[in-house]
């Protein structure tokens, strides 16, 4: 006879295997997603009205910022793992901080553009700044994501849900920031090197 506890304990192995391979198949989507958003931008310079510019300086920033805040994640994981919670919970909301920083820079960005007279839409835009634009935005739209589920993982912190043995929830909180991490600094070299 199965007892409740062990049944508990089969459920968790059950959504622990689920869990992180559906993580990995919408990340590949994603992927999928921005890559084909990349190749047309690629197709696109060829036109005659392509305008070349530089990235906003605000661009710049939100990257020191989003590589930061994988690092003060990276280190909340090594310091809830090592039972130091109060020092990984800090880091966490610290990562959440950087997180609205950088959305507040590409916020930033956007007027930047717009006041050198690049316009995502309308008479003044031109197809190169709605790629950027456009592109930028759907990835502020994945980080907004992000940021909600950091939140989720602050919850759970002050919740203490997470233990050096048991943190799913943090370590999918933690893929998912790290990927729309690097998906910025992909982005950020693309718009920087292909012009």
């Amino acid at each position: 006879m199965i007892t409740e506890e062990k049944l508990q304990e089969e459920l968790l192995v059950a959504r622990r295997k689920a869990a992180k391979p559906m993580l990995w198949v919408s990340m590949i989507s994603m992927v999928m997603f921005f890559a084909g958003l990349t190749s047309a931008y690629v197709i696109s310079m060829q036109r005659d009205d392509w305008v070349s510019f530089e990235l906003p300086q605000a661009f710049y920033v939100s990257t020191v910022l989003i590589v930061m805040s994988s690092i003060t994640l990276l280190l909340a994981q090594y310091f809830i793992k090592t039972n130091k919670r109060q020092l990984s919970l800090i880091l966490v909301v610290l990562t959440f901080l950087l997180g609205v920083g950088f959305i507040w820079q590409q916020y930033v960005g956007f007027n930047q553009l717009k006041s050198i007279g690049l316009f995502f839409t309308g008479p003044e835009s031109t197809v190169s700044t709605s790629f950027i634009i456009g592109i930028t935005f759907l990835h502020v739209l994945h980080l907004l994501a992000g940021v909600i589920v950091l939140l989720v993982v602050i919850y759970n912190h002050f919740k203490y849900k997470y233990k050096p043995n048991d943190l799913l929830g943090f370590e999918l909180g933690a893929i998912f920031w790290h990927f729309v991490d690097i998906l910025w600094i992909y982005l950020f070299f693309f718009f920087s090197f292909i012009k």
